[in-house]
């Protein structure tokens, strides 16, 4: 007999376990994904990443590329994820989410054809790489803070919405340059490699500062770990008629 997603929260997640109820049981209309277990997470935690870990994800990737009819760092039609951590009870503030993975150099072009919008795709990736480079490699966000109001006084822009899609492709050119003087090395381009990176920064996220006082404070054991939400993007920056926000 198959448990129902919500009594899997301890190993899925708070996050997980809604997703898999709302896609599974309820039906509802909820973009696809998959969830890595919070025994990934203590496993790494105890003694690195696992060996097994990376056929799984390649496997994972690969359903929702062939669900999706799109690949992760396609030249064309790229499929973009989202990555978000997900602990058995809820801890605000732990992680903070990376969206847009899947776009590097090449892929960012194959957007901007296949939806007719080069600002919009430009804006994805220069979101991306800033999200990334503040989560997962550890750049100061003022560092991005700075080359944006620069870009966005150049424009003569008001917003971040006005600025032109090809001052945000030189944003993005600035954002790569910035992130290889700081780390020495060069914005990683294969999406595997981000994912790899952003599944590490939820994991060592567990052990943040800030997610081990929530834990002390609302008296949560240090030992259950977060699980990993990976799921198809939906854009909140399209158009007027998109946005993103949290329902309760």
């Amino acid at each position: 007999h198959r448990k129902a997603p919500m009594h899997l929260k301890e190993l899925l997640g708070g996050k997980g376990a809604n997703l898999a109820e709302m896609t599974s049981v309820l039906r509802l209309p909820a973009p696809p994904g998959f969830t890595i277990t919070t025994d990934a997470c203590t496993a790494y935690l105890e003694s690195g990443w696992p060996d097994s870990i990376d056929a799984e994800i390649s496997l994972q990737v690969a359903a929702l590329e062939t669900q999706m009819g799109r690949v992760l760092g396609d030249g064309s039609d790229p499929l973009l994820v989202s990555v978000r951590s997900g602990a058995k009870f809820s801890m605000p503030g732990m992680m903070d989410t990376i969206l847009n993975l899947g776009l590097n150099d090449r892929s960012v072009r194959g957007l901007a054809t296949v939806t007719g919008n080069a600002r919009f795709a430009y804006d994805s990736y220069r979101r991306f790489i800033s999200m990334y480079g503040r989560v997962v490699l550890g750049i100061g966000a003022e560092c991005f803070d700075s080359l944006l109001d620069a870009a966005r006084s150049r424009a003569g822009a008001s917003v971040d919405a006005e600025i032109p899609a090809a001052d945000l492709q030189e944003l993005c050119a600035e954002y790569t340059r910035m992130v290889r003087a700081r780390t020495g090395k060069a914005f990683p381009q294969d999406p595997a490699l981000q994912l790899r990176g952003a599944v590490e920064a939820v994991f060592r996220s567990w052990n943040g500062a800030r997610a081990i006082a929530y834990r002390n404070r609302e008296h949560i054991s240090h030992t259950l770990g977060t699980a990993v939400n990976v799921q198809v993007m939906v854009f909140g920056n399209r158009d007027a008629n998109s946005g993103t926000g949290v329902g309760f």
